[in-house]
């Protein structure tokens, strides 16, 4: 007799995984994921932070919300802390004076200082640079790793599956959706795309309506720690304008050009041309001379148009529902958006702690393109 699951999740990254711990208590829930392993993609390739004023207000939002599960987690999510605090310091050079005055009224908690202060802070900071610079004392390093297999044992534990190498070929919806992979067919009764950079992709298979969700590529470098230096103890450090940032790291430094090249969804790589015009904006700010790259990475960010989320039932396909275009939030937004998630799969409406936080919800509808 064909198994019929309740939800099938497309994605075990932080997004799918996220949600189908949400759902897995009360519902029969599959998870597909096309690689060999879950977060293969983008969020095993997080540069790893909790930053309540990044992105747009609707992630600000979400990033609040999702603060308890990082810094009081639920029995038996992890054995060890999520979260290891680490300041941002954000300094404007004479050119961003206005992201600097925007970054100042869209924010929370924000405290601007002077920039010999940033300069005490971060001893690395080049005198001249920053015009001016900002404090956010409420930010920290978030352990990844720890957090997506906090969210799969939360899966294992209430039963349900995920198969690996599960690549999805074709979608067909009759009395319930048939799904096609690599590894089998599958059925089930909802479909959630929560496949990343491969969001548009899925979404032509079971034809939905025509939401793009553009990947973008980020680069990282890891380079050496000045010697003699504690550097793990310095803050996170960018520029408002988002051109380079470095955050400490296990005794290293992950720089990056802070880049968005759209590309197609693939294995991603850093573009060595752009992370070399991010290190030399980098040490134009910072006393450091990168002398040797230890290591480079590439991740895809994905987007919607508006740069919001897209969370909710599709407006063609019956039972398909969209979680994806995250952006470069997934992974501090995955607490909220997956309770949201979950909660709109249901029937329901927005949970009131994400409610508290001034979130709108028609800002990550799926309806909200037309």
């Amino acid at each position: 007799m064909t198994q019929i699951f309740d939800i099938a999740i497309i994605g075990a990254g932080i997004a799918g995984a996220s949600v189908a711990a949400r759902l897995a208590g009360k519902h029969s829930v599959i998870v597909l994921e096309m690689e060999e392993r879950p977060g293969y993609h983008s969020t095993g390739r997080s540069a790893a932070a909790f930053e309540p004023n990044y992105g747009p207000a609707t992630i600000r939002a979400l990033t609040r919300a999702s603060r308890e599960l990082f810094f009081d987690p639920p029995k038996g999510f992890s054995d060890a802390p999520l979260v290891l605090p680490r300041e941002t310091v954000f300094v404007a050079p004479a050119d961003q004076d206005e992201a600097f005055e925007r970054l100042l009224a869209e924010s929370q908690g924000l405290r601007e200082i002077d920039p010999s202060e940033a300069r005490r802070l971060h001893p690395k900071l080049r005198d001249g640079y920053a015009k001016r610079a900002v404090l956010d004392r409420g930010t920290a390093d978030l352990d990844v790793d720890l957090i997506h297999r906090g969210f799969l044992r939360q899966i294992k534990d209430a039963g349900a599956q995920a198969i690996c190498n599960a690549e999805v070929t074709g979608l067909k919806h009759g009395s319930h959706w048939t799904i096609a992979t690599r590894a089998g067919t599958f059925h089930a009764r909802t479909v959630v795309n929560a496949s990343g950079a491969w969001a548009s992709r899925i979404s032509a298979h079971a034809g939905a309506a025509p939401i793009a969700i553009q990947p973008k590529r980020r680069s990282i470098a890891v380079v050496p720690a000045p010697d003699g230096e504690a550097s793990d103890a310095w803050p996170l450090i960018g520029d408002v304008g988002e051109t380079w940032y470095c955050k400490p790291q296990s005794g290293k430094l992950l720089v990056s050009p802070a880049d968005a090249a759209p590309v197609d969804p693939h294995d991603a790589f850093a573009d060595d041309m752009t992370l070399a015009e991010g290190i030399e904006r980098f040490q134009e700010a910072m006393d450091i001379e990168v002398t040797r790259v230890e290591h480079t990475w590439g991740g895809l960010r994905s987007f919607a148009a508006d740069g919001n989320p897209v969370c909710g039932y599709d407006a063609v396909a019956p039972r398909f529902f969209w979680l994806a275009g995250q952006g470069g939030y997934g992974i501090q937004t995955a607490p909220a958006l997956s309770l949201l998630a979950a909660a709109l799969i249901d029937g329901g409406g927005v949970p009131q702690s994400i409610a508290d936080e001034g979130f709108d919800p028609a800002a990550v509808s799926p309806l909200r393109f037309g």
